[in-house]
This record gives C-alpha cells, structure tokens and sequence, in this order.
C-alpha cells in the first residue's frame, strides 16, 4: 500500500519497463491527456494528489499541476532527491498564477512552466 491519502484519486496504467509518470493533479480531464502521452511513449502512469515513497523502480517523471496541487511543493525536491532521485521533476500552472509559479522555482523545482508551454510540449515531453 502507498502513502497516499485514502481520498486521493489514483491510476495505474500497466507497467513499463520505460520508466513511470506520476502527475500529480486534481484535473481529471487534462490527466487523460498526459496518460495517453506517456503511454504512447511507452511508460506507465500514476495520477495521485501527494507523492507516494514506496512506488516501483524506475520512476521517470514526477509532475505536478501547481493549480491544484501547490502545497505539496514544500518539500517536493527533498521527496524526489531521497526516493526518486533519477526522476526529472516538472511543475506548471495556467500563466495567470504567477505566484504558485514564482513559489515552484522558489523551491528548486528544476522545470516550471506556464499550462501552455506544458500543454505544447506534452508530446514530446516522454
């Protein structure tokens, strides 16, 4: 069983061996979006509302949609440097939210960018 909270929504889609995504996001629409991106890449997905510990090797992506999930950015970098070192960490918000993007860099989130830039580079993104 993971860390999560018991409220939180969670999918997995069928492993990989390509490595997994977890988004993290209360978007259950735009989390389809990013499943079928990693899927067609061929890695496995996770959408959850806090970052589990206890998750299989390898974990590829750890990504975080800062308009529903911006609290958990306190902290995040240390989570993913201590469980998922190799994973490259994403963060973006809808442009207008300037300061939950402000705070993701303040954090040391390695990638932050605006829902736009995410949105257009998603399919490469894998």
């Amino acid at each position: 069983m993971s860390s999560t909270d018991a409220n939180d929504p969670q999918t997995d889609s069928l492993p990989s061996s390509s490595g997994l995504v977890v988004f993290l996001s209360g978007d259950l629409i735009f989390a389809s979006r990013v499943q079928a991106a990693a899927t067609a890449a061929g890695r496995s997905f996770r959408l959850g509302g806090n970052l589990p510990t206890d998750l299989p090797p390898p974990v590829s992506h750890v990504i975080v949609d800062l308009s529903t999930r911006s609290k958990i950015v306190d902290g995040l970098m240390a989570l993913c440097q201590t469980h998922y070192p190799q994973a490259t960490v994403i963060a973006y918000a809808p442009h207008v939210q300037v300061e939950r993007i402000r705070d993701a860099r303040k954090h040391e989130i390695p990638t932050v960018l605006t829902r736009g830039q995410f949105n257009e580079a998603l399919s490469s993104l894998f």
